[in-house]
C-alpha cells in the first residue's frame, strides 16, 4: 500500500510540474483565467513603440482592397509583423465581408509579434451597412416607437448580420439629443429629448454586449445643435445644458451598462474642439463617469485640428492635442503616426501613448476578442433571417405618427374603395435614409406596392410621381392632378431623401449627414403638388416619408389627414398600406416638434418659462398681436403628440405618497381606458415641473413613459416612477443638488396635452416672506361716484380691452379703450377687478379715489 501511495504521489508532482512549466510557456496576457488588468499591463511591457502606435491606429479598405478583392499582399506590406488596432471595409459587399474580414483577423493573429486581435470595425446605425443585410427604421423611427425594449431586440438582431461577417466592433448607436431641424442629421436621432436618448440608448447598447458586439457611442460632446443647422458647426450653450441636454444621454449609457467605446465628435464647445477638450475625454467622461474603455476619433476630426478649427499648425500638434485630450484612437487621418519622433525627441512622454493603448486592450480583453477573435461562438448566424424582417416591419408599425384625421377619413376600407391616386416623390421609391447600402427599390417595398398588394381587384390604383424633391421642375403636376380628379380619394407620398452610405455618390439627398436645409419648407415643387392636388376636390392623405420634420402648418389647416412615417426601412411600404388600410392601429408619437416655419425655431418642448414670449397674445394679419405679431410661438405638432384609430381616457393620478425624501422614489400611478371601437396602442407619458427653483428650469420634463395596448373598453392601471434624485439641480461649478420644495406631477397624452396634474412636495421646503393673505370681501360703500383711469404694463404700454368688474356684484362695468383708458360709476370703497387673458388679475380698492391707474402683469391666474 505504501508503494502505491508512493507512486501516486510522485505521478501528482509530475504532472502539476508539467502544469507550471505549460503555464510559464504561455504569456500572461494570454491566459484567460487572469483579471483583465494583469493581462493589460502584461501585454502593454512586451510592446515597442511601433506596435503602441499600431493599437491606437485604423487600416483602411483602400490600404488592403483593390475594389472588392483582398489583397494578402498590400495587408503584409502595411503591417508587416505589427498588429494593428483597427481594420475596416465599408465598401465591400455583405458576402466579401464574410469572405475576407475573418483571414485579416488571421493575418493579425497568427502572423504578427505578439498576435494581438484586430477589432474589425462596420456601420450599423439601423442595420449594417453592407449589401444583403436587414433594413430597419432609422433612428427617429426607433424613438417614435416609445418602446425601449424594440432597440434591445433590433441590436440582438444587427449582432447576428454582423458575427456572420466577422465584425466585432461596430460605430453605433448614435444617441444625440437634436435640437436644431435644419441639421441634416435629425434623422439619425431618437429624439429631442435626453431622457428618452437615453433610455432607449441604454437598451440598444445592452442588446449589442448581450450578442458579443461591441457598441460605440456616437457622437461625443455637444452635438446636436450646430450653429445655422449646418453640420460640423460648434455648439453654444451654458454648463447646465452642456450636461443636461448634449451628455446627459451619455452620462446615462456610461453609468448604467459597460460599454467601452465612445466616438468623439467633429465640432467644438466654448472655442475648444471635442475632440481636443480635456475637459469633454478626461475630466468628464472618466474622472466623473469612470468609463474604462477608449475614444475613437470621428473620421478625419484629428486632421480637422489644423484643416478646420485651426487650433494645431500641423499634424505632430493635432497629434499631441487629440492623444493628451484622452482621444485614443485616430480614424482616417495621419497625425497619430508622428508620435513616434514626439517621444523620441522627449515633446511627450510615452506613458501618454501608454494610457491611450491600454484603454484599447481593456476593451479587446473585456469584449472577449482574445479568447475569441475569429467569433466561433457565432460562426453559424445568417444574415437578413425571416425574424429579423418580421421586427423591422414591427418597428415601422409602432413608429408611424397619424398627425391629423378629420372625420375619422382613416382608415380606408379596401373593401369599398373603387379607386385610389397614389402620388408624389417617395410613393414609388424607398427611402431607407443614410447609413444604408441601398437606394434600389429591389431591395425593399415602396408605398405604391404596398397599397397595390393590400387592395383588392376590383380596385383602381393611379400612379404619379408628381414632382421630385429636389428639383422646381413642376411638369409633372397636371399628371398627378389627373390622376387625383379621377379617384376618390388621393395618398400623397412627400417628404425627404437621404444618401446611401459611401455607395452612390450622395446625389439629390436633402437629408442626412452633410445634407442640410435653410428653409423647413417642403422641398422643391412639393407644395405646389399638394395645394393643385387639393384643389381637385378629391380628398387627400398626406404621407410625409422622411427623416426630419418640416413646416407643413397650411396642410395641417386644409388638409384633413396626414401621417409622418419616418424612414421605416425595407418594409416601409407593406407597413404604411397597413396602416392606410385598418390593419395596425398608428401608435407612434413625435419625439421631434414640428415648426410652424423655419423662423419658429427652436420648438423643443422642454424650453424655460420665458422661451414662447412674455405677452401672450399672438397674432395674425386679421388681429395683429405680440409673441409673435402675426403668429404663434408654439410648435405646431409638440413631442409626444399622435393620434389613434381609437380613443383614450385618463383619470386618477395617484402617488404613493405626498411627501418625499431626497433618496425616495415618486411613484405613480394613473388609470387609462379605450373608450373605441378599436384595439389600440396608448403612450402614456409623465412629465415633472419644478414649481419653484433657485435656478431656471423647463416648464416641464419628461420622467417617464410606457406604451400599453388596450381593448375596446379596456382599463388599466398604469405605473410609472421618478427618482427623487433625479429632480437636482445643477451650479455654476457643476454640483448637482436637490433642492427642497413643490413639484407638481403631470401625466398626459403629449407634453402639449396634460390631462391630470398632482402636487408633491420633496424636503422640507423653507419660505422667506410670507404669502399673500386673502381677505374676505365685504362691501362698504356709502355712495356711488365716479372713478376713470388708464391701464399699462409693468413695461408702461397701454392695455386695450381690459375687464373692468365691481367686485361686489360681478358685474362688468367696462373696458378698456384703445389708449387704455376707462370710465366707471361704482361705490366709493368698492374693489375694482382688472380682467383680461394673458394677464394676472389684479384688483384695488376706490377709496374715494375719482382716478386709479393701474399696472398690470403678464401671466395667467
Amino acid at each position: 500500500m505504501l508503494h502505491k501511495v508512493l507512486i501516486c504521489s510522485l505521478l501528482l508532482a509530475s504532472s502539476a510540474t508539467y502544469s507550471q512549466a505549460v503555464q510559464k510557456q504561455i504569456p500572461p496576457y494570454k491566459n484567460p483565467d487572469l483579471p483583465i488588468e494583469e493581462r493589460v499591463e502584461d501585454l502593454l511591457g512586451r510592446m515597442t513603440i511601433d506596435e503602441k502606435i499600431a493599437q491606437i491606429r485604423h487600416i483602411h479598405s483602400s490600404d488592403i482592397f483593390n475594389g472588392q478583392e483582398f489583397d494578402p499582399q498590400k495587408l503584409s506590406n502595411k503591417a508587416g509583423d505589427i498588429a494593428w488596432g483597427f481594420v475596416e471595409g465599408f465598401p465591400l459587399t455583405g458576402d466579401n465581408c464574410a469572405r475576407y474580414m475573418r483571414p485579416i483577423q488571421k493575418y493579425m493573429v497568427e502572423e504578427t509579434r505578439l498576435g494581438i486581435p484586430v477589432f474589425t470595425v462596420a456601420e450599423s446605425l439601423h442595420g449594417v451597412v453592407h449589401d444583403g443585410n436587414t433594413v430597419y427604421p432609422q433612428n427617429i423611427a426607433l424613438g417614435s416607437t416609445f418602446t425601449p425594449q424594440l432597440a434591445r431586440e433590433k441590436a440582438h438582431h444587427i449582432a447576428n448580420d454582423l458575427h456572420s461577417m466577422g465584425f466585432k466592433q461596430v460605430l453605433a448607436p448614435c444617441i444625440d439629443a437634436v435640437r436644431d431641424l435644419r441639421w441634416g442629421r435629425v434623422e439619425e436621432s431618437y429624439g429631442e429629448d435626453p431622457y428618452l436618448c437615453g433610455l432607449f440608448a441604454i437598451e440598444e447598447v445592452d442588446g449589442y454586449l448581450e450578442s458579443g458586439i461591441s457598441p460605440m457611442l456616437k457622437h461625443y460632446g455637444p452635438h446636436g445643435n450646430p450653429l445655422s443647422g449646418l453640420n460640423l458647426a460648434s455648439v453654444e450653450c451654458g454648463l447646465r445644458d452642456l450636461h443636461e441636454i448634449y451628455l446627459k444621454p451619455f452620462e446615462m449609457v456610461v453609468k448604467n451598462t459597460g460599454i467601452l467605446a465612445v466616438m468623439s465628435s467633429y465640432n467644438s464647445w466654448n472655442h475648444v474642439p471635442n475632440s481636443a477638450s480635456h475637459y469633454m475625454l478626461t475630466e468628464i467622461l472618466r474622472n466623473q463617469w469612470g468609463f474604462k474603455g477608449y475614444v475613437y476619433s470621428d473620421w478625419g476630426a484629428i486632421e480637422m485640428l489644423k484643416s478646420m478649427h485651426r487650433t494645431a499648425r500641423n499634424s505632430s500638434e493635432a497629434a499631441i492635442q487629440a492623444i493628451t485630450a484622452g482621444l485614443d484612437v485616430e480614424a482616417s487621418s495621419n497625425c497619430y503616426p508622428f508620435l513616434k519622433s514626439l517621444v523620441e525627441k522627449g515633446v511627450i512622454d510615452e506613458s501618454v501613448i501608454d494610457t491611450a493603448v491600454r484603454r484599447v486592450l481593456y476593451a479587446k480583453f473585456a469584449s472577449g476578442l482574445f479568447d475569441d477573435p475569429y467569433g466561433n461562438r457565432y460562426e453559424q448566424n445568417k444574415r437578413h433571417t425571416p425574424e429579423s424582417v418580421r421586427l423591422s416591419k414591427a418597428i415601422a408599425d409602432e413608429s408611424t405618427v397619424l398627425l391629423k384625421n378629420e372625420n375619422n377619413l382613416l382608415p380606408l376600407d379596401p373593401k369599398r374603395l373603387k379607386s385610389i391616386a397614389v402620388i408624389g416623390p417617395n410613393a414609388d421609391q424607398i427611402q431607407f435614409g443614410d447609413y444604408t447600402w441601398s437606394r434600389n427599390n429591389k431591395d425593399g417595398i415602396t408605398p405604391l406596392q404596398g397599397i397595390k398588394s393590400r387592395v383588392g381587384k376590383n380596385t383602381t390604383v393611379r400612379y404619379a410621381k408628381g414632382c421630385s424633391l429636389a428639383s422646381l421642375d413642376t411638369s409633372g403636376i397636371a399628371e398627378a392632378v389627373e390622376a387625383a380628379r379621377q379617384s376618390e380619394v388621393a395618398v400623397i407620398f412627400g417628404g425627404s431623401t437621404s444618401a446611401a452610405f459611401v455607395r452612390d455618390g450622395y446625389k439629390n439627398s436633402t437629408c442626412g449627414e452633410g445634407f442640410d436645409l435653410n428653409d423647413l419648407n417642403l422641398t422643391g415643387a412639393q407644395t405646389q403638388l399638394i395645394r393643385a392636388v387639393y384643389d381637385t376636390g378629391t380628398p387627400v392623405i398626406l404621407v410625409l416619408v422622411t427623416g426630419k420634420p418640416f413646416a407643413i402648418e397650411w396642410e395641417k389647416n386644409n388638409l384633413p389627414a396626414i401621417l409622418v412615417q419616418w424612414y421605416a426601412g425595407e418594409q416601409a411600404g407593406n407597413s404604411i398600406a397597413d396602416i392606410l388600410f385598418g390593419r395596425v392601429n398608428p401608435s407612434g408619437r413625435l419625439t421631434f416638434s414640428f415648426p410652424r416655419s423655419t423662423g419658429h425655431l427652436p420648438v423643443y418642448y422642454n424650453y424655460l418659462p420665458s422661451d414662447r414670449g412674455f405677452y401672450h397674445n399672438p397674432g395674425s394679419y386679421d388681429a395683429p398681436g405680440r409673441d409673435y405679431v402675426f403668429s404663434s410661438p408654439t410648435a405646431l405638432y409638440s413631442f409626444g403628440y399622435g393620434l389613434s384609430y381609437t380613443s383614450f381616457v385618463y383619470k386618477n393620478l395617484t402617488t404613493d405618497r405626498d411627501k418625499y425624501g431626497l433618496t425616495d422614489t415618486i411613484k405613480a400611478t394613473v388609470e387609462v381606458k379605450n373608450t373605441g371601437k378599436r384595439t389600440g396602442k396608448e403612450v402614456v407619458q409623465l412629465y415633472v415641473r419644478d414649481k419653484v427653483s433657485t435656478y431656471v428650469t423647463p416648464i416641464r420634463q419628461l420622467r417617464d413613459f410606457l406604451k400599453i395596448e388596450l381593448k375596446p373598453g379596456e382599463s388599466r392601471t398604469v405605473h410609472l416612477q421618478v427618482p427623487v434624485a433625479d429632480l437636482y439641480l445643477v451650479d455654476e461649478q457643476n454640483h448637482r443638488f436637490v433642492e427642497p420644495g413643490e413639484f407638481i406631477i403631470e401625466a398626459g397624452q403629449s407634453s402639449d396635452n396634460i390631462i391630470l396634474t398632482k402636487s408633491v412636495v420633496v424636503g422640507e421646503p423653507s419660505t422667506i416672506g410670507d404669502d399673500e393673505v386673502v381677505v374676505a370681501y365685504t362691501p362698504k360703500s356709502s355712495r356711488q361716484m365716479q372713478v376713470k383711469g388708464e391701464v399699462r404694463d409693468i413695461q408702461a404700454t397701454l392695455v386695450p380691452g381690459m375687464q373692468v368688474i365691481e367686485k361686489s356684484t360681478g358685474k362688468t362695468l367696462a373696458k378698456t379703450d384703445e389708449r387704455g383708458r376707462f370710465q366707471v360709476t361704482t361705490g366709493n370703497h368698492e374693489f375694482l377687478v382688472f380682467k383680461k387673458s394673458g394677464y394676472r388679475t389684479a384688483e384695488i380698492e376706490v377709496n374715494n379715489r375719482n382716478v386709479i391707474n393701474m399696472t398690470v402683469n403678464y401671466g395667467e391666474d
